[in-house]
């Protein structure tokens, strides 16, 4: 069955209310430290994978593998955890995951052999991954339609800031309490912030006739055969994730090296950088929002490519990485929120199926550049992996000029979906 779409996310019949006129600022603060909180789960075992190498005796060309087990629970979690929003009460819905989270970390810090350490981290990419898509998408239905972009953005600011410092915490507390203290801290962590969860996340109402779970899985087909946007949108975020892991699964090994031969805490206080790009990059979804999502796609795009040049200079400058680290972190963080602000407008009924099928695009890149990256840099250096990375981030940008005129902006989306030229998939 399909209706005509909505003009507002507050008026979809699946987890739906009415939306407060503005969010308050504690929610909204909320939504982004949770999000953050979730998603560095998923990014802990980056920094740490030579002391993972040297402790289950795999050999860098395969320790890549520890994060494409994380990414297979990514994308698990996509496909069978998210698109569950869309159908159950989504603050009960968030507090089992967290718990579930809580005792897969536990699962990782206790590991004794390999294939306990990737059952776990893939049980942790599953949860902290459906955890963190789930607050994005409670987050833009719970927010007005005049305040989606900002309150979408900043929740994904939350999310960018997360995944940057998950390093510095993982390095500075691996250098203090060894590897698996990371994951035993952040369970402690995951368990403090419920009680808030529980107490501030709003309450949606759930609609008894919501489709089963079969149906509700099958109508992602039906989204991502139809929706443009997404498709589009999906293949941008899958290359500029390729390009973002690519960088952040490779830099820990020379950097751990002779001559640098730097501990896990400065490895990862050097992500402390990109935090300015990801916060100057927190307007990106209001830019989305006022009809400029080209515009700031085209911006983020050079930034991204640009960002391999100073990159590459690394083993003459640390200087020339810090340069290289703003601008990556700047260009990926404003194509994430413009892709999302547009993506969500389209259809205001399916938040958790949209986004779950986004992030899709963004598992399997982030997948490949890992595995990639590490494959690469064993066998042609540091200057390999910065070729590889201005590669993907070029293909992007030529992607992105070829669709251009098949991919409308985000006002004139939001605009048709507003007056019924564009169906929404009944939830």
């Amino acid at each position: 069955m399909r209706t005509p779409c909505f003009a507002s996310a507050s008026l979809y019949h699946g987890n739906a209310v009415e939306p407060q006129a503005n969010m308050p600022p504690g929610l909204v603060l909320l939504f982004a430290a949770a999000s953050g909180l979730s998603v560095a789960n998923v990014y802990y075992a980056q920094p740490l994978l030579d002391a993972l190498s040297l402790d289950f005796g795999i050999g860098h060309a395969a320790i890549g593998g520890v994060i494409m087990a994380t990414q297979v629970g990514c994308a698990l979690a996509l496909l069978l955890l998210v698109p569950l929003g869309d159908r159950l009460d989504r603050r009960r819905l968030m507090l089992t995951q967290l718990m579930v989270l809580a005792v897969m970390l536990g699962i990782v810090g206790l590991a004794q052999s390999t294939v306990m350490l990737l059952v776990g981290v893939l049980g942790v990419g599953l949860l902290g991954t459906a955890m963190t898509q789930g607050l994005i998408a409670y987050a833009a239905s719970a927010s007005a339609p005049h305040e989606q972009g900002r309150v979408v953005g900043a929740a994904q600011s939350g999310v960018f800031i997360g995944l940057l410092l998950a390093r510095v915490f993982a390095g500075g507390v691996s250098d203090l309490l060894g590897w698996r203290g990371v994951y035993f801290c952040s369970a402690a962590l995951m368990l403090a912030i419920a009680l808030p969860l529980w107490r501030m996340l709003p309450r949606f109402t759930v609609n008894p006739d919501a489709m089963s779970y079969p149906r509700l899985i099958a109508s992602m087909l039906v989204l991502l055969r139809e929706e443009r946007v997404l498709q589009i949108r999906g293949m941008l975020a899958l290359l500029m994730f390729a390009a973002f892991n690519i960088f952040w699964a490779a830099i820990v090994l020379p950097l751990s090296m002779p001559p640098y031969g730097f501990s896990h805490i400065v490895i990862g206080a050097f992500a402390l950088v990109g935090v300015a790009g990801a916060l100057a990059a927190a307007r990106a979804g209001q830019w989305a929002d006022r009809g400029f999502g080209q515009r700031t796609s085209a911006a983020a795009l050079v930034l991204l490519l640009l960002a391999w040049w100073p990159l590459s200079l690394m083993e003459w400058s640390l200087w020339a990485l810090v340069i290289g680290i703003v601008l990556l972190d700047l260009g990926g963080q404003a194509l994430h929120v413009t892709n999302q602000s547009m993506i969500l407008r389209t259809r205001p009924e399916a938040h958790s199926r949209l986004v779950g099928l986004y992030m899709l695009f963004y598992a399997v890149g982030s997948g490949l550049g890992a595995i990639g990256t590490t494959a690469t840099y064993v066998h042609a250096g540091w200057q390999g992996v910065c070729i590889l990375g201005a590669t993907v981030s070029l293909l992007a940008l030529v992607f992105w000029a070829a669709t251009r005129r098949y991919m409308p902006d985000a006002a004139h989306a939001g605009a048709d979906c507003a007056t019924g030229r564009r169906s929404c998939l009944d939830s």
